[in-house]
């Protein structure tokens, strides 16, 4: 998963943290008249993020992301800076098997504005028009698993193609996320991914062409389409004011990238940057 699709989802776990199944303190449940489990929730907020100046990079920046979660009639969404998505299967409330399944989008930034990259090598290869990623996924989830009746563990596999002509190809992303509360205020969430690319991908965001090399003076290299990366990464949620169904809260969230096989051995990131991909981003939400 490359930096700018993963610096959002501090804030997109947010939507998690809010749902009725996560509201409750696993040792001292809450009084059922204290909340209403069923109710319409939607979480904004902002975070800032530290991430890599290009998939593959080795040099950091700073920047911000805006963020938007929420249920509304027991359909979830999650617009979390450049990507959203739409479950279109309505959550039945309860320790129960949820089936999920939607819509998704994703507006790749990557490498589409020089100002941002730090190394003139990769600078002088030049810019990459910005991709348009439409695409769905389905998963399936389980609440009550583990530690209490109010976690949750699902699976998802999504598939998106790029509409902007960027890099036409497409992205194939499986995902496994748990979830759980440990008390009324306060929850962690730990998640595993993958992406596989096509050569379209590859070519655009990896390859460097005779006459790049001749511009930048990294080697001419032929990327080809194959499992891109995967990532482990942790997030934390803690209210300020409230409890988890309402009020401030603070998200923090690390993520780990490791690089692989063809995308790894690029000259873009063998050479001018890193296999090791590393991200960090603290942010501040309402749910109301």
């Amino acid at each position: 998963m490359s930096a700018k699709i993963l610096m959002p989802l501090a804030l997109a776990a947010a939507a998690v943290f809010v749902t009725p199944a996560a509201a409750q303190e696993a040792s001292a449940p809450v009084q059922p008249t204290e909340f209403d489990f069923n109710r319409d929730t939607i979480t904004v907020g902002a975070a800032g993020v530290y991430l890599s100046d290009y998939e593959g990079s080795n040099d950091y920046r700073f920047t911000a992301a805006p963020g938007a979660v929420g249920s509304i009639k027991g359909y979830g969404f999650v617009l979390a800076g450049n990507r959203i998505s739409v479950d279109l299967i309505r959550d039945k409330p309860g320790p129960v098997w949820d089936l999920q399944a939607g819509p998704i989008g994703v507006v790749n930034f990557n490498r589409s504005s020089l100002k941002s990259i730090d190394d003139p090598r990769v600078r002088a290869l030049g810019k990459v028009d910005t991709a348009i990623e439409l695409g769905g996924y389905v998963g399936i989830g389980k609440t009550g698993v583990i530690t209490s009746p109010y976690d949750q563990l699902s699976a998802t596999v999504s598939y998106r193609h790029d509409v902007a002509n960027a890099h036409d190809s497409g992205i194939w992303q499986p995902s496994v996320n748990y979830i759980t509360p440990l008390s009324e205020k306060m929850a962690v969430a730990i998640f595993a991914s993958a992406e596989r690319a096509g050569r379209g991908y590859a070519t655009t965001y990896f390859s460097v062409s005779p006459t790049q090399t001749l511009a930048s003076g990294l080697p001419t290299y032929n990327a080809r389409a194959g499992w891109k990366n995967y990532s482990l990464g942790g997030l934390y949620t803690y209210s300020l004011t409230g409890n988890l169904l309402k009020g401030f809260k603070i998200v923090a969230g690390g993520t780990y990238v490791r690089m692989l096989n063809g995308f790894a051995d690029s000259p873009l990131v063998r050479i001018a940057g890193s296999r090791n991909q590393w991200l960090g981003a603290v942010g501040l939400a309402y749910t109301f």
